[in-house]
């Protein structure tokens, strides 16, 4: 069943091209929605099986010997996401039907909207950690399509590059760690993993696979110093940004730390790296969110902070700490999601997004505003009971007072936190407070806006107020998705199925709470400073900034390939082949010499007679022979001599199949050699200097030694059983044939025959156009 809820979104985007062509007055985006709004019921349906603390699951074989499985399971954790994943995802498409025009190309925008969907479906059901990498490595290039969506802007294919090279650095290095868990626990399954935990803990492995799993995650999720990909992504269109940067691709490394929690939780350098990596990453995306002067810059770096505050209570790996961030990860996708929304709005009706621009339009666009208010309040985590992020901040408050570590560098790190928690916590309400106000209060520059702002029609409307209504629902009602929701997710990563009431109120002798009105009193005196402030915000982080660190990467991994492929590429076809052949010549050698492969055994030959001695002979002559020649044709019919032979020899050695073969493709090669005779160099006496001829004569032997010593190891190292009496045996009664050589090709090896002819036939399509090209004068083009 799970199959089929993974499967539904990619057969959609095989079959959406054909449906909006049949149709091409309707909006192509129609019928893409029911695609997600009928897997959300569908996994809604399953929620009553969760709640009994069951889970559902389905497996299907893909590589067997490999022990690679499609298996797919759902339980607590990956019900909120794939809710999450549909549910943000039909409310995305309802809002890119009227934000996004008909003259777009909306047949591949829905289709990589349909490919990221069902890839983060696969991310986040899948058990095996090969199936899972499969799929995060395609929400990679999905994400990459759909940010790069608007190819013809050069900030679109800079942020969509960006966000490809870091999230792919990211996801080789969780490959080393999901490769390292399969070795150390003896199975591809995660769950089977968890239930080896103590195998891997005890692990020589442990600190190298935690770290880059680690590494896989805060590359995904945005966390210092992988975080500067996340503004620049921003260029995507609102929809993306929407749904890609506030429910679920940045959600990805969250649930992999999730998923993985209950093997590495409970350990100090999990404690201390998940945590301290997320209160530097929520500190600094506050920080550099209160500077952006741009809409989407402003929730990009939010979006920073509100997952850095997320890794940190995973960190924690306490029971109440993992509540409040699972209820974190709804709540933002809620009130993030449709502050997105407002900003695509805002930009839609006004036709900029810089605030420096924009105020006063509450007037104009009231409905808009007051939605904006009700999100932004929701993620400053202002204290009133109808902001559902003010419960799961506190929340974050209250488990950063209550941490476990007592001792070393750890104990001394937990009791640190409270304090960066309120200081990352304030510059969480400057810049919702600088974003809501700066764009909807205060006096209306209506001179420097494209268009004159009015409010947006009610298709924009309805999925952020959906939203909005989430936030003050959830707000006013937390334990409405507690029993169904947040609990089976939480004990999905602690494996404790334990259900926490929830409430807003907790007295006035309650610590969160004092901790969250200093953070409205200071926030309030520095948003109201704000103008006062702006050049420090402005130096931070000056020279060190992730971004530089970046560019200057990319940009000495360019220039260093550049250099190193001058050197090289000379247009010289001899230092090609040189090059080519020394490199064969040393890694074959060296891999020889290592694995002790060379050896020579005499028994099990064939008799060798006159004939084959005296063709051998004739075939090394002709092959010396052409060292020498200065005539074109002289030296065609030498080289066929050689092929020609070698035919000779099948033919001595019974072998009529490869006999003919040979003579087929030796003719052919000599004809083309004919065809091309006009066209062919030529040739005169080398003017080579002697040191020039000695490379060469050296090269050349020690590549002829080596196939040589080649073929003897081959013949006489038998490191695997043959395969031969197999296809003695089974090509008959499972081919039909009685031709073994034939069965081979067309069917026990009949995909790489499809896919050899496939490449020849490519290559002939080339050729045959690049003559046409050069005919017509257009090699240029």
């Amino acid at each position: 069943m799970l199959h089929i809820y993974i499967l539904l979104p990619f057969l959609a985007a095989l079959l959406i091209g054909f449906a909006a062509k049949k149709v091409d007055r309707i909006h192509t985006g129609w019928f893409v929605l029911p695609v997600p709004a009928v897997l959300f019921i569908l996994f809604i349906s399953k929620l009553p099986t969760l709640a009994e603390g069951k889970i559902v699951q389905s497996i299907a074989n893909w590589i067997p010997s490999l022990d690679i499985q499609l298996s797919f399971y759902l339980d607590g954790l990956s019900m909120l996401f794939s809710l999450l994943i549909t549910g943000i995802g039909s409310l995305v498409v309802l809002y890119s039907i009227f934000y996004l025009s008909k003259k777009e190309q909306l047949v591949h925008f829905y289709v990589y909207l349909l490919l990221f969907m069902g890839s983060m479906l696969g991310v986040v059901l899948s058990d095996n950690v090969f199936v899972l990498y499969t799929f995060w490595e395609f929400t990679s290039i999905s994400s990459f399509l759909l940010i790069g969506f608007w190819f013809y802007r050069e900030r679109s294919t800079y942020g969509a590059q960006k966000s490809m090279l870091v999230t792919v650095f990211g996801g080789l290095a969780m490959l080393g760690a999901l490769i390292l868990l399969s070795i150390t626990a003896e199975t591809n399954s995660i769950r089977e993993m968890i239930a080896n935990r103590s195998d891997i803990i005890e692990s020589d492995l442990f600190i190298p696979i935690l770290i880059l799993l680690l590494i896989g995650a805060f590359t995904k999720s945005a966390q210092f110093p992988f975080h500067s990909w996340l503004p620049d992504a921003m260029e995507a269109p609102t929809p993306v940004s929407a749904y890609l940067h506030s429910a679920t691709m940045v959600k990805a490394g969250i649930y992999l730390v999730a998923r993985f929690s209950l093997i590495f939780s409970g350990t100090d350098v999990f404690f201390i790296i998940v945590s301290g990596v997320g209160l530097i990453t929520l500190c600094l995306g506050s920080i550099l969110a209160s500077r952006q002067t741009d809409l989407k810059g402003i929730l990009a770096y939010s979006t920073i902070s509100q997952l850095g505050m997320i890794m940190t209570m995973l960190g924690f790996g306490t029971g109440i700490a993992t509540l409040a961030a699972i209820f974190h990860i709804f709540n933002h996708a809620t009130f993030k999601g449709s502050l997105f929304m407002i900003a695509g709005i805002v930009d839609h009706e006004t036709g900029t997004r810089d605030i420096r621009r924009l105020g006063g339009l509450y007037t104009f666009m009231p409905i808009s505003a007051t939605l904006a208010f009700f999100g932004a309040f929701s993620m400053a985590g202002v204290p009133l009971p109808i902001f559902n992020g003010f419960l799961s901040k506190e929340m974050f408050f209250d488990s950063s007072l209550k941490l476990e570590q007592t001792s070393g560098f750890a104990g001394t790190f937990a009791e640190w936190i409270p304090w960066l928690a309120v200081i990352g916590s304030i510059f969480t309400f400057v810049y919702s407070m600088y974003l809501v106000f700066g764009t909807f209060t205060g006096k209306a520059k209506l001179d420097q806006l494209e268009k004159k702002p009015h409010e947006a029609p009610i298709g924009m409307l309805i999925s952020p107020i959906i939203l909005i209504g989430f936030v003050v629902l959830i707000g006013l009602l937390p334990n409405l998705i507690n029993e169904s929701l947040l609990a089976p997710a939480v004990g999905s990563v602690t494996g404790d199925f334990a259900l926490t009431h929830l409430a807003f109120w907790h007295g006035f002798d309650n610590t969160p709470l004092h901790m969250s009105l200093i953070v409205v009193v200071i926030g309030t005196i520095l948003v109201l400073t704000l103008k006062r402030w702006q050049p420090i915000y402005n130096r931070v982080p000056g020279k060190f900034s992730t971004d530089r660190i970046y560019q200057s990467i990319v940009n000495g991994l360019l220039s260093f390939s550049s250099k190193f492929t001058k050197f090289y590429m000379t247009g010289s076809l001899r230092l090609y082949t040189s090059i080519i052949l020394v490199f064969l010549v040393l890694a074959t050698s060296i891999f020889i010499y290592v694995t002790d492969g060379f050896k020579i055994a005499f028994d099990d030959l064939a008799p060798v007679t006159w004939p084959e001695v005296l063709v051998g002979f004739v075939m090394a002559v002709a092959a010396i022979a052409t060292i020498w020649m200065t005539q074109r044709i002289a030296a065609i019919i030498v080289i066929g001599v050689v092929g020609y032979g070698l035919s000779l020899l099948f033919v001595f050695f019974r072998a009529p199949d490869l006999a003919l073969t040979q003579l087929i493709v030796e003719t052919i090669t000599v004809a083309l050699f004919l065809l091309c005779f006009a066209h062919l160099p030529k040739l005169k006496k080398s003017d080579k200097k002697p040191s020039e001829k000695l490379v060469d004569f050296v090269i050349a032997a020690s590549t002829g030694a080596l196939l040589t010593i080649v073929a003897i190891s081959a013949h006489s190292s038998k490191y695997f059983d043959s395969i031969s009496k197999y296809f003695v045996d089974n090509s008959y009664k499972l081919g039909g044939g009685d031709n073994i050589v034939n069965v081979i090709l067309v069917d026990f090896r009949g995909l790489d025959t499809l896919f050899e002819i496939a490449v020849l036939g490519l290559a002939a399509l080339g050729i045959y156009a690049m003559i046409k090209y050069r005919d017509k004068g257009d090699m240029n083009h």
